[in-house]
């Protein structure tokens, strides 16, 4: 068969006024639409005109690649005698974005055809796969994914099969874990959040989660690790080694809680980085020695502290806290006291910088997402099902991308004095 084919100069055919911008023709979609309507059939639904479209726009593509593979079109007196042909088709039912669809797939005689479109032995269109994983990541349950198939489109997908199409991520999970990094962030964000396990006996298990400011103010989620115990400053220093290996050289601040030990693991990794207690973490730990009918008057006493103009009167009310409170919660002093030295460190910087790195509100609205999504399933069987779920909850974070231009603007004035402040470490390649 001779092939004549010819390239269409596009941009000198015209286009219709009513051609929808996807290349679509309204006027063909009216059509059809009104079609069905006279016909008294559904838009959606079982057998309704989606589902019908989509059969015929299938199995049409079906035909095109096995016509592509024998080489001749069907009825064609080319392809007689020509060694293979078609044999028939198979049916097969798939579940699409607008239900199952039961397809006719063509078959050849010697076996050799191999669909793309629709793959032997593939049950679903990646529009079904993308769903169950955007739903997933929004915090429902394999259980309710289920429930939300059935309800909508009319398939009864397992369990099983879901939590499958979930595991797809694993390989891009481990594959953004181990990217490289920047040379250098202006902050890193330190912080655990707990998940049940079920290892034996479900129990608390901490995940890692460091966050980072870039250089042009944008939000970068580092890395998520699953530790196996309590959270401990030596796993953290694994994570630090880790971070350091992958690429970063250097980090203006470090803000975190007040675990002991951080502190050092922080030094050995960057000697030059500024540590930063976290104010949110102190005062949240010193609400816990406190009744609760003092929550207020206590956090008016200690607000005084943390927003001074500088550490020699950040102490001077620290000890106007201690001489109203300090008798009745010396538990509250000692607390303050162990942590002063992580604590005054923002104290010398410039307001910028004061409002961003005084707390982990940053890292606390990513941590939100994540306990959403995991206390939605109760308990996972195992850490790999723990860490997809928090992946998959990260990665869903800004879809749309405006909290990331949000991000942005938030933290230019904080960029500049940082770049005043560390002065050559900000962008080392402009020495």
């Amino acid at each position: 068969m001779t092939d004549t084919t010819a390239a269409v100069d596009t941009a000198a055919v015209p286009k219709k006024k009513d051609q929808a911008d996807g290349g679509v023709d309204a006027e063909l979609v009216g059509r059809l639409v009104e079609q069905a309507r006279a016909a008294g059939l559904q838009l959606t639904g079982e057998g309704g005109l989606l589902q019908q479209l989509t059969k015929r726009v299938v199995e049409a593509a079906l035909d095109g690649e096995i016509t592509d593979h024998l080489g001749y079109d069907k009825g064609d007196p080319a392809g007689k005698n020509g060694g293979n042909s078609r044999n028939g088709s198979r049916s097969k039912t798939v579940l699409t974005e607008v239900g199952p669809v039961e397809l006719s797939v063509p078959r050849d005689r010697d076996g050799s055809f191999e669909p793309q479109i629709v793959k032997k032995r593939q049950r679903r269109l990646t529009g079904v796969e993308d769903m169950v994983i955007s739903l997933s990541a929004k915090g429902l349950t394999t259980g309710e994914v289920q429930a939300h198939l059935a309800e909508v489109y009319g398939a009864d997908v397992s369990r099983q099969t879901i939590s499958t199409i979930t595991d797809r991520v694993l390989d891009a999970m481990a594959e953004w874990q181990n990217r490289p990094l920047d040379p250098v962030y202006p902050v890193i964000f330190l912080d655990a959040i707990h998940v049940k396990v079920r290892d034996g006996k479900v129990a608390n298990r901490p995940v890692y989660v460091a966050l980072a400011v870039t250089v042009e103010g944008t939000r970068d989620i580092l890395g998520l690790w699953a530790g196996d115990g309590g959270e401990g400053a030596k796993f953290w220093l694994q994570v630090l080694t880790e971070l350091k290996n992958r690429g970063v050289a250097d980090a203006l601040m470090v803000v975190c809680d007040g675990l002991k030990g951080l502190p050092d693991a922080i030094g050995q990794t960057w000697p030059l980085a500024v540590v930063q207690t976290c104010v949110i973490h102190l005062l949240r730990n010193s609400f816990r020695y406190a009744g609760r009918q003092h929550y207020d008057a206590i956090a008016k006493a200690l607000r005084p502290v943390y927003t001074a103009p500088t550490e020699a009167a950040a102490k001077a009310r620290f000890g106007d806290f201690v001489e109203a409170w300090g008798e009745r919660y010396p538990a509250i002093v000692r607390l303050w006291n162990n942590a002063w030295a992580e604590f005054v460190p923002f104290l010398a910087f410039d307001v910028e910088i004061r409002k961003i790195v005084c707390s982990t509100n940053a890292i606390e609205s990513v941590n939100a997402r994540i306990r959403r999504a995991v206390r939605a399933r109760g308990h996972f069987p195992n850490e790999q099902a723990a860490l997809k779920c928090v992946y998959l909850a990260v990665m869903s974070l800004d879809p749309t991308g405006t909290g990331r231009r949000r991000w942005a603007i938030r933290w230019k004035p904080a960029l500049n004095a940082f770049e005043m402040t560390f002065e050559g470490r900000l962008n080392p390649t402009d020495n």
